[in-house]
């Protein structure tokens, strides 16, 4: 099994979306149709300078069956001899795919100033299906912080 990693800064343009009051993609892993996938780690955190007034960011991965407009992430393998990834990545959604309706498979609420690391217990990595553009999206929103989130995957091509 290959393992591979991409995050919002994977590309200069577009830059990092503002989080908002509604769920902004940071991060897209979809299948290419050739193939499963697995997320095993998720980092997230603000990327940005913080709100003035102390405030919180939600953050998820729910399931997705369409891609989002974006750029094409630079998804590098874990191991220099593995080849190119099965999974197609994007980041900086500047218009929403699809996301499948009550699909949430994680969630964290977290203060403006926190981040957190996230790695799945052996069995229990969030994975995708063998059909094309379906997958996984990390989103990120708030009420008040109108800066950028940052987010970073590791997942394996199954």
């Amino acid at each position: 099994m290959a393992s591979f990693h991409f995050n919002t800064r994977s590309a200069t343009s577009p830059a990092q979306q503002a989080v908002a009051t509604t769920f902004k993609t940071q991060v897209e892993m979809l299948s290419a149709g050739s193939g499963r996938g697995q997320l095993f780690e998720l980092n997230v955190g603000p990327d940005g300078v913080p709100n003035v007034t102390d405030c919180s960011i939600v953050y998820d991965v729910s399931r997705a069956t369409a891609t989002c407009t974006g750029v094409a992430a630079i998804i590098n393998p874990m191991n220099p001899a593995d080849g190119a990834s099965r999974t197609t990545g994007k980041i900086n959604a500047t218009a929403e795919g699809t996301v499948t309706a009550n699909s949430m498979v994680w969630s964290v609420i977290l203060n403006q100033r926190a981040s957190q690391r996230w790695i799945a217990a052996p069995g229990f990595e969030l994975a995708w299906p063998n059909t094309n553009a379906n997958g996984l999206v990390s989103r990120a929103l708030s009420t008040n912080f109108t800066n950028s989130a940052g987010v970073a995957v590791y997942f394996t091509d199954l």
